[in-house]
Order: C-alpha cells, then sequence, then structure tokens
C-alpha cells in the first residue's frame, strides 16, 4: 500500500505540471493570435505616440488629483479611446479598476433608463476605505439619444464629488451644447505621417514584416491619419501577400492605383467615348474598383493638371455633382458614363478656347 502511495505521490506533480502548462499555452497564443490593433494597444500614457499636448495637459490633471469631466472629440483611430484608458489604468490598480471604471459604448444599451439606472446607481454610490474618485467613461457618445444626453447633464452635476464622467465622440456637433459646456473639451486630429511611420516600423519589426518603402508610403496615405486603419491594413496586406509593397496595399483595400488612374484619366480625354467606357469597365472588373474611389483619385489629378479656370470649375461641378448621385446609391455604369461625358465635355471646351 505504501508503494502505491508512494507511486501516486510521484504520478501528481507530472500531471500538475501538464495541467499548468496548458494554462500557460492559451495565454501566449491569445497574445499571438490578437489583431495587432489590439496586441500594439499603448497601455501608459507615455506609449501614446500622438497629440503631446493634450496628454501633457491629462498627465497634469492626474498629477494634481484635479481631473475635471472630459469630452475627447475627433476622427477615428486617433487615440481617444487608448488615452482614457491609459488614464484609468494609471489612475487605479488593477484589483480596483472593476469598481472604480464603469466602460460603456455604443454596442452597450445606453438609453434613458440605462443613465437613470446602472450610470446613476454607479455614480451615486461612495466609495468606501479609497479615496479618490470613480471614472465613467462612454465612449462613442454621440450614438447616444437626446433624452440620454438630456438626463446625463443632471448626473454629471449632481455627483462631480465623487464621479469624473468622459465622453468621447467623433462628432462634437452630435453631442448637445449643454454636456459640451460641462466637460474640458480636447479635439484629435489625424496622426501627422511623421507620427505614424515610427510606430508601423515598430510593428513591422516585431512582426518581422517584409516591407517596401513604397509599401509603408501607400499604407500612410490610405488611412489618412487613422493609425488603426494603418494597422489593419497592413496586417491583411501581410497575412493575404506575405509582402508589403505599394502594389499589394492597393491591391489588398480595392483601391486604384496611380498608373489605373493615369490610365483612366488618359482614356477618358484622348479617347472616343465608347473605347473609353469599354476601357474602363473592364479595368473596373478586373480589378473590382468602386467608382467613388476612382472619382476621389481622379479628383486629385483634376487639381494637379493645368487645365483653363472655367473648364476646371465645370468639370469639378460635374463631378461633385456624380460623387452626390453616388452616395445616394445609383447605378455605377450610368454615373460612369456621365463622369466620361463630363471629360469629354471639357476636352471640347478647351480645343474650342484653344
Amino acid at each position: 500500500r505504501d508503494d502505491l502511495s508512494g507511486s501516486g505521490h510521484l504520478r501528481l506533480p507530472a500531471m500538475e505540471t501538464s495541467a499548468l502548462k496548458q494554462q500557460e499555452q492559451p495565454a501566449a497564443t491569445k497574445i499571438r493570435n490578437l489583431p495587432w490593433v489590439e496586441k500594439y494597444r499603448p497601455q501608459t500614457l507615455n506609449d501614446l505616440i500622438s497629440h503631446q499636448d493634450i496628454l501633457s495637459t491629462i498627465q497634469k490633471f492626474i498629477n494634481e488629483d484635479r481631473l475635471p469631466h472630459l469630452l475627447l472629440y475627433g476622427p477615428p483611430g486617433t487615440g481617444k479611446t487608448s488615452t482614457i484608458l491609459a488614464c484609468a489604468k494609471q489612475l487605479y490598480k488593477d484589483k480596483e479598476f472593476g469598481s472604480m471604471v464603469l466602460e460603456l459604448n455604443a454596442s452597450d444599451d445606453r438609453g434613458i433608463d440605462i443613465v437613470r439606472g446602472p450610470i446613476l446607481s454607479f455614480a451615486s454610490t461612495r466609495t468606501i476605505f479609497k479615496k479618490g474618485f470613480k471614472l465613467v467613461i462612454l465612449d462613442e457618445a454621440d450614438a447616444m439619444t437626446q433624452d440620454a444626453q438630456n438626463a446625463l447633464r443632471r448626473v454629471i452635476e449632481k455627483f462631480t464629488e465623487n464621479t469624473r464622467f468622459c465622453l468621447i465622440c467623433n462628432y462634437l456637433s452630435k453631442i448637445i451644447p449643454a454636456l459640451q459646456s460641462r466637460c474640458t473639451r480636447f479635439r484629435f486630429g489625424p496622426l501627422t505621417p511623421e507620427l505614424m511611420v515610427p510606430r508601423l516600423e515598430h510593428v513591422v519589426e516585431e512582426e518581422k514584416v517584409d516591407i517596401s518603402e513604397d509599401g509603408m508610403k501607400a499604407l500612410v496615405t490610405l488611412s489618412s491619419g487613422d493609425m488603426r486603419r494603418a494597422l489593419n491594413i497592413l496586417q491583411s496586406t501581410n497575412m493575404a501577400f506575405g509582402k508589403v509593397t505599394e502594389e499589394t496595399v492597393y491591391t489588398c483595400t480595392g483601391h486604384p492605383l496611380k498608373s489605373d488612374i493615369a490610365n483612366i484619366l488618359d482614356w477618358m480625354l484622348n479617347q472616343d467615348f465608347t473605347t473609353a467606357y469599354r476601357n474602363i469597365t473592364e479595368l473596373k472588373t478586373l480589378k473590382g474598383l468602386a467608382l467613388h474611389d476612382i472619382l476621389t483619385e481622379i479628383h486629385l489629378f483634376v487639381h494637379r493638371v493645368d487645365f483653363p479656370s472655367s473648364v476646371r470649375i465645370h468639370l469639378l461641378t460635374k463631378m461633385a455633382d456624380i460623387e452626390y448621385r453616388l452616395s445616394v446609391g445609383t447605378n455605377e455604369k450610368i454615373q460612369l458614363s456621365s463622369l466620361i461625358a463630363a471629360f469629354q465635355v471639357t476636352r471640347d471646351l478647351i480645343v474650342a478656347e484653344a
């Protein structure tokens, strides 16, 4: 019997270690399987790369323990949520994070009942044993209804003593003025290429991505100041093609290449209508391009090409009309012929003026 228990004892540690190993493995794979956007999300205020003036102000508020209600707004992917989460991590230890921070975004129900219920009860309960204030983060606050916002303004006023509110939104105009005046506003503008490139290079190094210089340029151009978008494009291009160049980035996002746009313009201005229409339709089908993207790119070209001013005005007005019609959801083929027609008229005008 002694032998048996002895062997039993011997077996136990082996089982335990295998169980431990199993526990360890998922954690490593979890990190490995995370989208890069989450994997490289800044964890502290020092990790954030942009808007140093805003960050230093907020840091000062935290150091002096005088954090006001905050309203962070600006286009997506510019670090608003990351900033406030980094602040929250700095303010509260891991243990108290759950009891001191309430985070709600657009996917949570945030109607008037929620403002009067959970938000009110969270804000009104005092923190015993702990000094300091609680933090309510309302992400994507521009999706809240007018009624909920109106109900919120009283809650904010009433419980300022022990709760701070932080509203995050993309469009400031969707937040009622009463709430705006109760908060300190910070605008997060789109990121500049100088700030984005070092961060992208860091990710490229960590993930060992094969990227060319024009690939990096294309990434920055296409993401237009949105860090989240840049990382998503980088990851999807890397997974689809294994090599990130200008061509693979444009192909992956379905965006027309510069050379394609040059061809399209050349056809529209130098070929007759039928040839131009046929060639552009073929190119669109072959590369799966959207007319809206083509139009946006052509618009930039029109500004660069040296047209007589009267002709340019005529052309831009026509393009604006087509863009509006596309946004309403009209037939792409008819709008494409309209675009070609506009360019053909322009060509005739130039010839007439010359």
